[in-house]
């Protein structure tokens, strides 16, 4: 076999190239073809080659069996690479989400690995739009149909709400009008003011607030706060007044079971005296 090896200008400073020819047997005349590193690694293939230099250099268009750049193809990766970027500067949208892949040997797709948990990494949110999530229309609707039922089974008589709130909306119920009221004071930190806007009589579907309940604008007066608080009051006063009652018919109950127990130990004492 016969050898020569010379330096490789296409790869980086150092590397060399490596010709071995046979003269003899079935394969004379042919030749075989071997890269080696500045540290003298050997390298038998391209795939090779281009898993050890990574992202030093592109081989796309390099020729493994001459050494040497090709410029057809390297002609051809500079026009599609002109051609991507003028079309990147249309202002089309890269709807592509999937991680980049690096430009080494196009026989080995190498994605980029994302990095996500770096101490330096920061990472910008909106918490407006992280808690906020959009609201169905109407969607208090879903409530309709449902009831309440005491301990006994039995249908808790609906609340009766004030004259002045009024629903807004296809088909809106008082009890629609109640479970948007309900939710709303549950579930929103906001104070509650109904559908400020005038529009949304005429067309709900469009101008309708989804953070309101389903009615229309209100305003609490005094005398409503007057009124709701002698309720309370009085419904307190009630409360105390059957727990006392309660309390009372506890004591009397435990005081007649404890008279005939009485009755009963004096009656064994005299016994004991005859």
């Amino acid at each position: 076999m016969e050898k020569k090896r010379w330096d490789c200008s296409a790869l980086p400073k150092g590397w060399k190239m490596e010709e071995v020819t046979r003269k003899s047997g079935l394969s004379a005349g042919k030749s075989d073809v071997y890269y080696f590193s500045p540290s003298g690694k050997k390298f038998r293939s391209k795939p090779q080659l281009a898993r050890y230099l990574g992202n030093q250099m592109d081989l796309s268009s390099f020729d493994f069996r001459t050494g040497k750049m090709l410029m057809s193809k390297l002609n051809k990766n500079r026009q599609r690479l002109r051609y991507d970027h003028n079309n990147q500067n249309k202002g089309k949208p890269d709807l592509n989400t999937s991680l980049p892949v690096r430009q080494t040997a196009s026989i080995f797709k190498q994605p980029v690995t994302k990095v996500t948990n770096h101490p330096n990494n920061k990472v910008k949110t909106d918490p407006q739009k992280a808690v906020d999530q959009p609201r169905q229309l109407f969607w208090e609707k879903k409530l309709g149909g449902l009831n309440a039922y005491d301990i006994a089974e039995e249908l808790v008589k609906t609340m009766e709400l004030p004259k002045g709130l009024q629903g807004v909306g296809p088909g809106c119920t008082d009890k629609t009008l109640l479970s948007a009221i309900a939710s709303a004071l549950h579930t929103s930190a906001a104070p509650i003011t109904g559908q400020l806007s005038a529009a949304v009589e005429k067309n709900p579907g469009v101008w309708l607030n989804t953070a309101q309940p389903l009615c229309k604008a209100f305003i609490v007066t005094d005398e409503d706060i007057r009124k709701q608080e002698e309720l309370v009051y009085s419904v307190r006063k009630r409360l105390e007044e059957a727990l006392m009652a309660d309390m009372l018919a506890h004591v009397e109950e435990a005081a007649t079971e404890g008279e005939p127990l009485k009755e009963e130990g004096n009656g064994s004492e005299d016994m004991e005296t005859v």
